[in-house]
């Protein structure tokens, strides 16, 4: 029992241990050099993404409030391997901050409830889980404390975060009241078509609309992102983003599979004005954060359209391209922190002529840029055509096209930034920036996997066969 009980929850017993370990070393205070302190983070990080292969065991703990499965165990490792990409895009900013355990601590402690989320099959467990991942995240936007617009950032974090936690809190509620249970299992052959049950569900959708930042529930999205550090500002994109997908898949094909026919037409909606909206806001930003704020807004209605299809397939595209969208998004937020951290510039201006004296770290922001806008032969092209194929499923043919439109509008933007980059002349350019050898390590692991990972057949089908099961 006690080695089924660490093998399911191996997960978390590895973060929540990484955890202690860097609360004593804070106490103990006995390494001063911030260099030795990164690379020792680092090193565990890196154990924590390798253990996330080996021995994995199915099963559920505590009455079904907990369980995990091979596609459960994925989808955490999927956070890890971007959790430890940030960790080594934040180097050259950490390296002289004199909070860096803090900043750990936070960081773990907020993928220690998006895991405990991921795989939880309770309400309880979920929201316990829901708000670990979301306070110390606010603490992470306000990590800049000598910056107002850090401060700013948080705040707006906190009320919005606040606010959607209310509504889904209040759809639970609902949920719990006309069912009698808070276990998923149990409440969804409950749910019919009551119409209490329906407002509740509408609630609760909201509620992770709001994490997701999808339109009409994104207004929050592009001050957060802009205040906060580059580096929790990819976290924000990422990490928070991808385990709310993960976890918003599970509730609609498991939990509210019998209103099929409502959250497709909710989602419907969503997508439209997402991607719409998104890409038009994205046009008119100077400043690169709320720039890379508006196209994740875009790239999360697209993963929305694969999910609407209500199959295994739009499941398995939407978290291959999760995968994909980790690397590529992080590239250009690799780039956009080496910038910020050496010049503290953050505007799509200054990168005028940066390919002058910075040539790899402009195609790293190239070839990134265009996985995100979807062009051959980069992974984004295929993670996209993966996700409109399963969005064509309902054979609801305007939304496909629509969203095929969407993509053509989105390479205008992108190229704008490259045409910034590569075309643009600029008297003073940038200067030649030198980052740290774990910066240069995660621009190459970025740029790799967005040039290589569209094809990995292999992947997608393992994605697909685990997810089906």
């Amino acid at each position: 029992m006690g080695i089924d009980f660490l093998q399911i929850m191996k997960s978390e017993m590895i973060l929540t241990v990484i955890i202690f370990f860097l609360l004593f070393l804070k106490i103990w205070d006995g390494i001063k050099a911030n260099v030795s302190l990164l690379h020792l983070t680092n090193f565990l990080l890196f154990l924590n993404l390798v253990a996330g292969f080996f021995f994995n065991t199915d099963g559920e703990l505590f009455n079904g409030m907990f369980h995990t499965t091979s596609t459960l165990f994925l989808e955490k490792n999927i956070l890890n391997l971007g959790t430890f990409i940030i960790s080594l895009i934040a180097f050259d900013w950490l390296k002289d901050h004199k909070h860096l355990l803090e900043f750990y601590i936070l960081v773990l402690c907020t993928l220690l409830g998006m895991d405990f989320m991921i795989s939880s099959g309770n309400f309880l467990m979920f929201y316990l889980g829901l708000e670990l991942s979301t306070i110390p995240l606010a603490a992470l936007c306000n990590y800049d404390l000598d910056k107002l617009k850090s401060s700013e950032s948080a705040v707006k974090m906190i009320l919005s975060s606040a606010f959607a936690s209310c509504i889904l809190l209040f759809g639970i509620s609902m949920l719990y009241g006309t069912t009698g249970t808070l276990n998923f299992a149990e409440m969804a052959p409950l749910l019919g078509q009551s119409k209490l049950q329906i407002l509740a569900f509408i609630f609760a959708f909201s509620g992770f609309a709001f994490k997701l930042s999808t339109v009409p529930f994104h207004l929050w999205t592009a001050d957060v992102y802009e205040g906060a550090p580059v580096p929790v500002t990819a976290y924000l994109a990422v990490i928070s983003k991808g385990s709310i997908v993960f976890i918003f898949i599970t509730a609609l094909f498991q939990l509210f599979q019998h209103y099929s026919g409502t959250w497709y037409n909710m989602l419907y909606l969503s997508i439209l004005l997402s991607i719409t909206i998104g890409n038009l806001f994205a046009i008119r930003q100077n400043n690169i954060k709320r720039f890379l704020a508006f196209s994740s807004i875009s790239q999360m209605g697209y993963i929305l359209l694969g999910i609407s299809s209500g199959t295994v397939l739009g499941a398995s595209s939407a978290i291959f391209f999760l995968v994909v969208y980790t690397f590529s998004n992080l590239g250009a937020f690799g780039v956009v922190a080496l910038v910020s951290a050496k010049t503290g510039k953050e505007n799509i201006s200054d990168y005028k002529g940066f390919y002058t004296n910075n040539k790899f770290a402009s195609w790293v922001m190239a070839i990134c840029l265009f996985s995100l806008g979807g062009i051959p032969p980069t992974a984004g092209f295929f993670g996209k055509m993966f996700l409109v194929t399963a969005g064509a499923a309902k054979g609801n043919y305007w939304l496909i096209t629509i969203a095929v439109m969407n993509m053509v509008i989105s390479l205008f933007y992108y190229l704008r930034v490259i045409k910034a980059i590569f075309i643009d002349e600029n008297e003073q350019p940038i200067a030649k920036l030198y980052g740290s050898n774990s910066l240069k390590l995660a621009l190459a692991i970025c740029i790799i996997g967005a040039v290589t990972m569209g094809f990995a057949s292999g992947l997608f089908e393992y994605i697909n066969t685990i997810t089906g099961k």
